[in-house]
């Protein structure tokens, strides 16, 4: 298993520093996260619960979704590791008056300290800019508590997903920049339920996050054919949660 601190790609870090001073303007490259944000979260909150538990945002990048649950109520604590996101996510909770644990770590690292730690455990549209995907679930695995929820959201791998969350997103519509996602690193949610299972985490729910940008509105659907949502658990229970 390659160590944890290097299941990263330089290339995507210095692309998400470059764009972190514009993360909170909704007309801007991160446009589609602000639109597919109140569907996120309330997919989270439907499933997992946010007022009153401790959550870990996986790969937070400037804030967007973990300032979201904070205002549901729940405590949370940011991970990633692009300084300039974080920097922008730091100053913009505490213009906001949010109060946002973040952290420059890799979730494989924090994993060896915080362990059994949180009641819910968020990875939204990270996972496809890391070599080794698997491996940020295994730590999440880690990371969660005997019972507790883990959600990530992702794109399919198949020519359809090609033709709309690259070809459209990024060359057409120029929601994104172009090179944002290689075709080659989207993920199948059959792997990503396999990664799941042999970290020992049981598939809860699999369904579709559908986009419409030119009403700007996202919707959950059964349709996983392009942009899709997984909630996982961790068996067990924890007597002190």
């Amino acid at each position: 298993m390659m160590n944890g601190a290097r299941n990263v790609d330089p290339a995507e870090i210095s692309k998400f520093d470059a764009a972190a001073p514009r993360w909170w303007d909704p007309n801007g490259e991160f446009r589609p996260l602000h639109d597919l944000n109140p569907a996120r979260l309330d997919y989270i909150e439907a499933r997992a619960g946010l007022a009153g538990r401790r959550v870990l945002d996986v790969g937070c990048g400037g804030g967007l979704l973990a300032e979201g649950m904070v205002r549901r109520g729940a405590r949370v604590t940011g991970i990633d590791l692009s300084p300039r996101a974080l920097e922008v996510a730091r100053l913009h909770a505490l213009e906001a008056g949010v109060a946002v644990d973040y952290r420059q770590v890799a979730a494989e690292e924090f994993a060896d300290t915080d362990h059994d730690t949180f009641d819910l455990v968020t990875c939204l549209e990270m996972l496809e800019h890391v070599p080794d995907p698997g491996q940020v679930i295994q730590a999440i695995a880690r990371l969660v508590r005997p019972g507790g929820d883990v959600v990530c959201s992702t794109i399919n791998r198949n020519p359809k997903a090609f033709a709309l969350a690259i070809v459209g997103a990024e060359y057409l519509l120029r929601l994104l920049p172009a090179g944002t996602h290689q075709y080659a690193r989207l993920i199948k949610p059959s792997e990503l339920a396999r990664w799941g299972r042999d970290a020992g985490l049981a598939v809860a729910d699999l369904v579709g996050l559908n986009y419409d940008p030119m009403a700007r509105k996202a919707r959950v659907s059964a349709d996983t054919s392009v942009n899709y949502l997984i909630h996982l658990r961790r068996p067990g229970s924890d007597t002190n949660a």
